[in-house]
């Protein structure tokens, strides 16, 4: 059974963007020892029209598919690009899109849930990457298996929750802690099942 890891930033308060889901904010602290460090850690991650600039040449190490809410796509549409993780395969969690703009990337409208559960009995070595947002990592929160959370120094107040869930207290094991001299603390979390 293959792991679905949300591997995620946020502030230390808990959110992943701003009311409106913006985190540009947090971006200034995608330097250094932290970038070099993720970058070659997690290649997979950087979307494929930023690798080249970012340095990035390197195989898949942990995931083979992404997972990604309309309003995550988007950011990319909006530059031109359809397909920003070609390096993967790429799915879309939406209701709004009646086509994909590109033959790499497949739209879940409905069952999401079910969806997910047929990705994770595929077989294969490599993991899915779910990439945000709030409603797709709420809706998915039973079939997370791990967390790598990347908690920049920022303090927001209110903004989009990392899940965006109903209460029900559900546990994970901690597994690595690093804190990176730019003050980010990266954390990795295993579900107790």
């Amino acid at each position: 059974m293959r792991k679905l890891t949300y591997y995620i930033a946020c502030t230390i308060d808990g959110f992943i963007g701003d009311p409106e889901g913006d985190a540009g904010s947090m971006f200034k602290f995608s330097t250094g020892e932290y970038m070099a460090t993720m970058n070659a850690e997690y290649p997979e991650t950087v979307p494929t029209h930023a690798r080249e600039m970012f340095g990035v040449d390197a195989e898949n190490k942990h995931y083979d598919t992404l997972i990604q809410g309309r309003r995550s796509y988007q950011l990319a549409l909006d530059i031109g690009v359809t397909s920003p993780y070609n390096h993967l395969r790429e799915f879309v969690v939406t209701r709004s899109l009646a086509e994909s703009p590109h033959p790499n990337v497949e739209l879940i409208a409905d069952d999401l849930v079910g969806r997910v559960r047929e990705l994770k009995a595929e077989d294969s070595p490599l993991g899915i990457y779910l990439c945000g947002g709030s409603t797709i990592a709420g809706e998915l929160i039973e079939e997370i298996d791990e967390l790598v959370i990347k908690t920049y120094p920022q303090v927001y107040g209110s903004g989009m929750p990392m899940f965006g869930a109903g209460f029900e207290p559900r546990d994970f094991d901690l597994g690595d802690v690093r804190v990176f001299d730019n003050g980010v603390i990266v954390r990795t979390y295993t579900r107790k099942r």
